[in-house]
């Protein structure tokens, strides 16, 4: 076994604190990279919070990672020492179902192994996350990081970049598309990014009005403030597509009348409360309301691979990994320009 480095939290009541465990070693098809950067997602704090029930306590958060790799089993064909690598949400499928044969692991029909707070496909096997100093990960699981961009600003891509540009890419949005981008936040900013670079026109939408100059700087195109019904007014039915990245309750039917006629909104954000939608909010435009996770394995490079040709990555705030409270207490609040992601060497 390999000895490890983290932060945990022991049960929902706790904070994280440094916490020793063990790595299971290195077999013949697994990678073993030292973690260099973790980025911060707001799903970490719900899992450890078990806001969403069912955790598996110790848990280490973290599926926003990046590293060099310093071991490769024997079998390994991927991936060699000296590497940049990657890891998402997910360490682990089924591999056999139609779903995990078409690239969709997130979808595994037997269910995927998330990063942290699951189990191994062994049904008993905890798994940890990034908020550590190494990890290992079956090369299928592992993605190729460019050594183009910065390292740490690559780390939230591996959720908040995929979770924005696998709907965008599946949805087809591009040239000729007007997009609405709900919510400035880490999913946002990165959705305006993109929606920019496959050619769309991009309005934020937003409550915050301190946040257009983000919004334009970021390449949006407009900018609306929910608040104001005079602006609203001024998009009704006016999008193509809606990708709604917040994760706080919401009035869905009142963004639904700003689509036009076939208009789809895309739900990748993760509200506490079930949404309350009125019929005639869809049937009135032939509407429709869809959701999206992540991408699997081939999507998700295809989507590093896709940034680093065009240097597209996330706008970052370094964090010391004591201070990742602190950073829970701003990023609920909004306070984040757009993502915080940990220094790994402060552990």
């Amino acid at each position: 076994m390999i000895p490890t480095k983290g932060y945990a939290v022991q049960d929902a009541k706790t904070d994280l604190a440094p916490w020793s465990f063990e790595r299971r070693e290195v077999g013949p098809h697994d990678v073993q990279f030292d973690i260099q950067f973790c980025g911060v997602c707001h799903s970490d704090l719900h899992q450890i919070k078990d806001d969403w029930g069912g955790a598996i306590y110790p848990m280490v958060p973290g599926h926003e990672i990046v590293g060099k790799v310093v071991k490769v089993g024997t079998h390994v064909k991927k991936f060699k020492v000296g590497d940049l690598a990657g890891t998402g949400c997910l360490v682990d499928s089924c591999r056999t179902c139609d779903n995990c044969k078409e690239g969709l692991e997130q979808f595994c029909s037997n269910g995927s192994t998330g990063t942290y707070n699951a189990l191994g496909q062994d049904g008993k096997t905890p798994t940890y996350g990034g908020y550590s100093n190494t990890i290992v990960v079956h090369e299928d699981f592992v993605l190729h990081v460019s050594d183009k961009l910065n390292l740490a600003a690559v780390a939230p891509l591996l959720c908040a970049g995929i979770t924005t540009y696998s709907p965008l890419r599946h949805w087809k949005v591009g040239k000729g598309h007007k997009l609405a981008v709900l919510g400035l936040g880490g999913l946002g900013h990165m959705a305006v990014k993109f929606g920019v670079a496959f050619g769309a026109e991009v309005t934020v939408l937003s409550t915050s009005p301190e946040k257009e100059a983000d919004a334009k700087k970021l390449g949006a195109h407009k900018f609306i403030v929910t608040k104001d019904e005079e602006q609203l007014k001024s998009v009704t039915g006016y999008f193509d597509f809606i990708l709604d990245t917040v994760s706080a309750a919401h009035d869905l039917n009142l963004y639904l009348s700003l689509l036009g006629v076939n208009g789809v909104h895309i739900c990748v954000g993760a509200p506490p409360t079930p949404y309350q939608i009125h019929a005639f909010s869809l049937i009135g435009g032939r509407k429709s309301l869809a959701g999206s996770l992540i991408g699997g394995l081939p999507e998700t490079q295809e989507m590093l691979d896709y940034c680093a040709e065009y240097g597209i990555v996330s706008d970052i705030e370094m964090i010391d990994i004591k201070n990742v409270h602190e950073a829970y207490d701003r990023m609920t609040k909004g306070d984040v320009r757009y993502r915080f992601v940990i220094d790994m060497a402060t552990l």
